[in-house]
């Protein structure tokens, strides 16, 4: 069994973050999202991975390799256009041949990962397994419609009124009738290969579709606020261990993650939170909920659930910074203006006085 990583999209509802960076190597709890898929893929037992990609390529190949830290191979596969899931499926036919695969969208999260869902589908006589959770918003995602027996009779692709809220998570596991029923589907009103349509084309021609509907968390980072809640989802699930330097003056509880490297000077850090390699957290108060990523610096200044990136220097800040991105190379202080409360979310290489 192969696996399949769409990486190929532009990352649009993250700007300004995303125009220096995939979206897909933005840290979650100090890791890349894009990591975290691969593990995931890797614990359940697939070493064969193909990640399509599009215009961020290059930094992709860069920041990932030939996937020899995860013991696994890595196939980059080129999609000229984001022209939807099923066209990334169409683009990999070659590299998948007729083995079957899992397919997992690159910006996802999942409590739980795969491994035991794969299983099921390698026991199984499906020829595809979709997974389904609940969630607020369908008409902002692939919708299922079950019937009564459970099993899946019609799918919608961010329907006005939607009929269900079942949503689909960016997890998909096929056998080789997935070819066929792409070659057989026309683009949507919105110019793309829908998997959604995909799907449906196997459900009417009486191929087996099983749902399995996750009980646990799922996040689809897309957004600033959907990235600040898988990290802070993330955060909970780490074993805290404490690598660089505490001094004595500073309060740190049993919750806190600080990476080799790291100081911590006469500060008060409150986890769930980890502080990246390097970074140096200076009179500062880090509360719950928060990543601070490498090579930062922190100086007489608040900082609660939020994500800070490398090199970026935050100091003498007049009030708490809290429910924000900070991209890489951002230089944030005080202005000496009269202080006001904020919220921001900042791209990368910006530099901002605050009033």
């Amino acid at each position: 069994m192969k696996g399949l990583i769409l990486s190929g999209g532009k990352g649009t509802r993250l700007y300004p973050l995303t125009y220096t960076r995939a979206k897909q190597l933005i840290p979650v709890a100090n890791k890349p999202i894009l990591f975290r898929v691969i593990e995931a893929i890797r614990d359940a037992g697939i070493t064969d991975i193909g990640i399509v990609v599009g215009d961020t390529a290059e930094e992709i190949k860069a920041t990932v390799g030939r996937g020899n830290r995860w013991g696994v191979r890595i196939t980059y596969i080129h999609q000229p256009q984001p022209l939807g899931l099923a066209h990334a499926v169409k683009v990999s036919r070659d590299y998948l041949g007729d083995e079957p695969f899992v397919m997992f969208l690159g910006d996802n999260v999942i409590q739980g990962g795969i491994t035991e869902l794969v299983r099921q589908f390698q026991e199984s006589d499906w020829n595809a397994q979709i997974v389904l959770t609940r969630v607020d918003h369908p008409e902002q995602y692939g919708v299922a419609v079950l019937n009564g027996e459970g099993r899946v009779v019609r799918l919608i692709e961010k329907p006005k009124e939607p009929p269900s809220d079942l949503a689909l998570v960016g997890i998909y596991m096929f056998d080789h009738h997935i070819h066929q029923a792409v070659d057989e589907i026309q683009p949507s009103w919105r110019g793309e290969l829908e998997i959604t349509d995909a799907i449906q084309w196997l459900v009417e021609h009486d191929y087996k579709v099983f749902p399995y509907i996750h009980r646990g968390w799922w996040i689809d980072t897309g957004k600033p606020g959907d990235m600040l809640e898988a990290n802070s989802m993330v955060l909970q699930e780490l074993t805290p261990v404490i690598e660089g330097f505490v001094d004595r003056d500073s309060e740190v509880d049993c919750r806190v993650t600080v990476e080799k490297g790291a100081e911590i000077i006469n500060s008060v850090v409150r986890g769930p939170t980890i502080i990246g390699e390097r970074s140096r957290i200076v009179n500062s108060y880090i509360g719950p909920f928060t990543s601070i990523y490498h090579d930062v610096v922190v100086e007489n200044s608040e900082i609660e659930r939020s994500i800070v990136l490398e090199n970026s220097v935050i100091r003498d800040l007049p009030a708490r910074l809290q429910d924000s991105l900070i991209g890489r190379n951002v230089v944030l202080t005080r202005s000496p203006m009269k202080p006001k409360a904020f919220k921001m979310n900042l791209g990368d290489y910006s530099q901002v006085g605050v009033l």
